[in-house]
Order: structure tokens, then sequence, then C-alpha cells
């Protein structure tokens, strides 16, 4: 078997040309109780372009672009706000097939096609968020032709989805998920999502809608007929004048968010008495203006979302298996070319979201 692999590795903190494309990188190999998974393909997340920006920096206060900051904090670069290890394959999204096993996992898993469960946690103390890392960002990712992982995070799927399907779910419609799941959305609920063309946006719009809750979605004007197959109950404008005026008299009980930036106080002014308000992004921006008027005389809850409970992934593998959610794939690019396809990402001139294939 071949000792080494095709990758696309990132040196350090900086702009797209930090990612250099590797020939014959070391191909890893699985310790106890890991797997060594062929990748199929890897989906892209905002994720890999703040880590590898060094965006997540306290000093940082611009929107996110992909561009390098040079203010960044050594101390604070990534989403923990500690240090990354470098040279760093990254890339949390893949999909592929288990094709080795290290000493204690049961060897029957080779053959298995999976996806990652991102959230690397403390087997013995799982709820403990202090313990937790995130696949491609502490510990090496799926932007390579083979990876290795906890068995635990290798997520058996049994789908009619391709690999480049599969590979648009796991960070997107986790992270969705967990904000749906840790705002208690339900059936009663009417949900603003601020940012519904984007990878998170749209698996929030079809996770909201099979909890029964009534779904507005946020979007450029130029997005609205890639969204229309997700069946949203009203589509309207990103950044509407009058935001009251845009929704009509639909009441809004719950705010999903994960863009930010200028309009946030016109999208909190619109919640209800009571309402909840959840965020996993700030894509237009992480300084906001905060009334805390608004917060506390109208009994509005916030909760930012970003490790999830574990049981989220393994509720997300049901609804693939019960063909209850339809990925959004916007483009697909060789693995070889993802600084391209970080470009076209980063634009943001697409619905759903980009995967590369090895």
């Amino acid at each position: 078997m071949a000792e080494t692999m095709q990758a696309m590795v990132t040196m350090g903190h900086g702009d797209l040309d930090v990612m250099q494309w590797q020939e014959d990188w070391p191909k890893p190999q699985p310790a106890a109780g890991e797997v060594l998974v062929r990748v199929g393909a890897c989906g892209l997340n905002n994720t890999d372009v703040n880590t590898r920006s060094g965006w997540y920096s306290k000093s940082v206060s611009e929107a996110t672009t992909g561009g390098a900051y040079e203010e960044v904090n050594a101390e604070d670069p990534t989403w923990g706000g500690a240090p990354l290890t470098f040279p760093r394959i990254q890339g949390a999204d893949a999909c592929g097939v288990i094709e080795a096993v290290g000493e204690g996992v049961d060897a029957s898993r080779i053959g298995e096609r999976i996806i990652t469960d991102n959230w690397l946690r403390d087997p013995n103390d799982p709820n403990n968020m202090d313990k937790s890392g995130y696949y491609g960002s502490e510990r090496d990712g799926g932007f390579a032709q083979y990876t290795v992982l906890p068995s635990v995070n290798a997520i058996k799927v049994e789908s009619e989805m391709s690999d480049a399907e599969l590979a648009t779910l796991s960070c997107s419609y986790s992270t969705a998920e967990g904000m749906l799941h840790r705002a208690h959305v339900g059936a009663d609920d009417t949900v603003l999502i601020n940012g519904a063309s984007g990878g998170v946006g749209s698996a929030a719009i079809q996770l909201a809608k099979l909890r029964g809750a009534r779904v507005i979605a946020m979007a450029s004007a130029s997005k609205h007929d890639g969204l229309k197959k997700l069946n949203p109950d009203l589509m309207i404008d990103r950044n509407p004048a009058d935001l009251r005026s845009a929704i009509g008299d639909e009441k809004i009980t719950v705010v999903v968010d994960i863009v930010g930036g200028d309009y946030w106080q016109k999208v909190i002014d619109i919640l209800e008495r009571g309402g909840r308000y959840t965020c996993s992004g700030a894509i237009g921006g992480p300084i906001v203006s905060f009334d805390l008027r608004t917060f506390y005389l109208r009994d509005l809850t916030f909760t930012g979302s970003t490790i999830f409970d574990p049981q989220v992934m393994h509720n997300l593998v049901k609804y693939i298996e019960a063909g209850q959610i339809q990925p959004m794939l916007a483009a697909t690019y060789p693995l070889h070319e993802l600084r391209e396809a970080q470009r076209a990402f980063i634009a943001k001139e697409h619905v759903g979201n980009i995967v590369v294939t090895p």
C-alpha cells in the first residue's frame, strides 16, 4: 500500500496561499481506537476559512472575508481561543469509506461508508465542552486522499446520495440542528433565518420545517429561486429597509442567525416578547450594537451554539437515512483546486455548499 498521499496542507495563518498542494504527504495510519478513511469528498465551511485567516482572534473586528488579518493575536486565533499546530490538513465535512482500523476497533467496520461527527470529545466526559476539539482543526481533517479519526467520530451512513452530496451535510446540517435543538424550536414557532442561502441556513430551513415550524428565509433576491425547492413559508430580501413591512403579520418567535453585522439590531427588534435568538456565525461582522433594554424588557433568550449535544449528529444521520433532508450541492471542485473552491465559497454567490473531491 502507498505510504504517501495527495493533500492540501495549511502551513500557517494567512491568505489562500498558505494552503499548499502536496503530492507525497505522509499517509496517516490509524492508532488504537481509530479508523483510516479513504476520502470520497469533503465539504467547505466557514470554520476552515476563519481558522486559516485567524478571524476568530478577538483582535479582529472585520466581517469574514477570508483574507489575512495582520492584527491576529498569536494566543487566540482559533474557534477555541487557543493556538493551532501547523502544518495542518483542514476540512471537517468528510465522506468516505473505512479502509483500515486500529487496535480495538472491530474489523467488520472496514468497507463502511461514513460521514464525520466533527466534535472530538473526551470519551470519559463527552459533555465537557472544555475537553472538546474539532476535526480539521485540533487534528488533521479531510482535505486529503486519506484521513484518520476516532472510530466513534466515523458515523456509518446508508444512503443513495453521492459522496459529494453527503459531504455537504456534516458541518452545516449538524450546526443548524444544534441551533434549533438549543433554541427548543417546535411546531408552535415561526422561525426567521438570517443567512438562509448558505450551507447552515439552507439546512436550517429544512430542519426547522421537520420540527413543524413556520419558516421565513432571509436571503438575497437573486438566491430565492435556488431556495424554492426547500419550501420556506416566506422568502424576503436579506436586508429590507423595513423588516416589519417585509414580514407582514408574521410573529417571529425564533431568530436563527449566521450573519450578525450592522443589520443585527433590526433582526433582534422583530422578535416577539419571550422570543429566542440563536447564533452560530457572524459572516456579516462580529461586532454589533446591543441595546440591553430590548433584551431584558422583552424577556428574550439568547443562545450561542458551537459545541452541540452528542445526540445531534445521530439525529442527523437518521434524517439522512429516512430521506427527510436533501443536500444543497452548489459546486464540486477537484481537491487540488481547493484555493479556487474556497475563493468561490467566500464570495457567497452560491446557494447551499461547495465540496472538493480527491
